[in-house]
């Protein structure tokens, strides 16, 4: 019996009812770690030494899960995906890791990803690429690419991810599962690694959207020690959820999604972008209101560039206090400054080096009118854009990136021009703090694809229970990967 690739809901219940113990599911989990990890290097580390947890009435009690290594974990290595801390071990959890233990869910598992967070492939983590389970020549996305593995792979239920940019969101989508960012402030950061403070959130990779509400509903919540939470004591995500949409009206901005804005479009882009058009038409077989609106293009096209100038300059920032003075291996010379140099030029990887000199250069005082306050400007009209569209509507949908994912060798994949924007889109999710949540939506060459909902900001309830009723018109929900040969 395969107990892990249940839901939440369902393990529970079987531990309530005897018919598996804890101790079963965690040596399951560690086991399925261990396989996947030959196959797809998913981690950083495997907790072994974890204890079988004990059974109650919260519905995460005893079940296992993973967590990316940004997230703070008392004794147990933490290294950012970096090998500048190699070495270190925290002495005390994440808020987030803290309130699952109450719960008494089981940390099985800290999972690879890009360095500090910095990456959109899983592939500049100091441990190496992170192969996706539906197809070893794929990536997973980043940076949360091996919590969306393990979850896809059915090493457990859940995993914690963070999201900066798309970074759950888009690994959800490459890996046929289900990755919700929250709204801004409603899981506190406190232990997770700072990368770009403005953007960064809190976040879950599961199988199913029920799963990412109980997950979610868990760890939400005031903490004293991140200014930026707020009382959610009033919301309960996992009881909205009835998946009534009726009344609801949601949207599709034009300048993204019509295949008549891509000329050259290859065929994975056509499939894709044709099986989003199918969703939209079947929301509108089943009442739901779906209207085309259209947004200046020109804005959708300054939201890479927006997200490198505040993104680099915010990661310059929070990387200052990692020297190899404090912790991490030491670097060599006779100066404070030569040992952080050494340290760094040795330990950081090339794209992280290349965003702190981005990051360096915008902030310069001769440079920040011309670059970070400029950027600036421009994330607060395309914010002002989003929240206008919700003046009107419930949700924006969009499909989630431009096709299934890509090879690692990137000379093997199609490329259709002027599709940045497309790709990029789910960067305004973090840029204004809305909720967003990608869900499977489809195939496109025997590789999964997904459906992107994005709300109105403190409107979690709302957006979950959104792409719930969604998630029940299709058939895409707690699929487990398997290698498409």
């Amino acid at each position: 019996m395969t107990y892990m690739e249940k839901s939440v809901e369902e393990l529970h219940e079987l531990l309530i009812t005897g018919a598996v113990t804890p101790k079963e599911l965690l040596e399951e989990a560690l086991q399925k770690s261990h396989e996947i990890q030959e196959k797809y290097n998913a981690f950083i580390t495997i907790v072994d030494q974890a204890e079988a947890g004990e059974v109650s009435e919260h519905v995460l009690s005893a079940i296992p899960y993973g967590a990316e290594d940004l997230y703070s974990t008392k004794g147990i290595l933490t290294t950012g995906g970096s090998e500048a801390l190699c070495d270190y071990v925290p002495f005390f959890h994440a808020a987030a890791v803290d309130r699952l233990e109450e719960a008494g869910a089981v940390l099985a598992g800290k999972t690879a990803m890009d360095e500090f967070g910095i990456g959109t492939t899983g592939t500049t983590g100091y441990t190496g690429e992170v192969r996706n389970p539906w197809d070893s020549s794929r990536i997973c996305a980043g940076s949360g690419a091996g919590s969306a593995c393990a979850v896809a792979a059915g090493v457990y239920p859940f995993a914690l991810g963070t999201d900066t940019g798309d970074s759950i969101r888009k690994p959800a989508a490459y890996c046929g599962i289900v990755g919700y960012k929250p709204t801004y402030g409603m899981i506190s950061r406190h232990g997770v690694f700072a990368g770009v403070s403005s953007m960064d959130h809190c976040g879950v990779f599961t199988r199913s959207v029920a799963d990412a509400a109980i997950v979610v509903d868990a760890m939400k919540g005031t903490d004293i020690d991140d200014m930026t939470t707020w009382d959610t004591s009033d919301v309960h995500l996992r009881d909205a959820l009835t998946g009534d949409l009726k009344g609801k009206k949601l949207c599709y901005v034009k300048e993204l999604c019509d295949i008549a804005n891509y000329p050259g479009a290859d065929e994975q882009l056509k499939a894709h972008l044709a099986n989003f058009m199918e969703k939209v038409e079947m929301l509108r077989a089943q009442g739901v209101q779906v209207d085309e609106v259209s947004v200046d293009r020109a804005l959708l096209e300054a939201v890479p560039s927006v997200y490198l100038v505040i993104g680099a300059a915010e990661i310059s920032s929070n990387l200052g206090g990692i020297t190899g003075l404090i912790f991490g291996p030491r670097g060599e010379g006779r100066s404070w400054a030569e040992l952080m140099k050494d340290y760094r030029t040795k330990h950081f990887g090339s794209l992280t080096q290349r965003k702190l000199v981005v990051g360096s250069y915008v902030l310069q005082d001769e440079n920040q009118e011309r670059y970070f306050r400029k950027a600036q400007r421009a994330r607060r009209v395309i914010v002002d854009t989003w929240k206008e569209l919700f003046r009107s509507y419930d949700a924006v949908i969009q499909p989630a990136g431009t096709g299934p994912a890509k090879h690692s060798d990137s000379a093997l994949d199609p490329h259709t021009e002027g599709t940045e924007a497309l790709e990029d889109a789910m960067l305004i999710g973090s840029f204004g703090g809305f909720p967003s949540i990608t869900i499977p939506d489809g195939f496109v060459e025997g590789l999964p694809v997904g459906m992107n909902i994005t709300g109105r900001i403190y409107e979690d309830e709302d957006l979950l229970n959104i792409a719930y009723g969604i998630e029940g018109m299709m058939d895409y929900k707690g699929r487990i990967a398997r290698e498409v040969k």
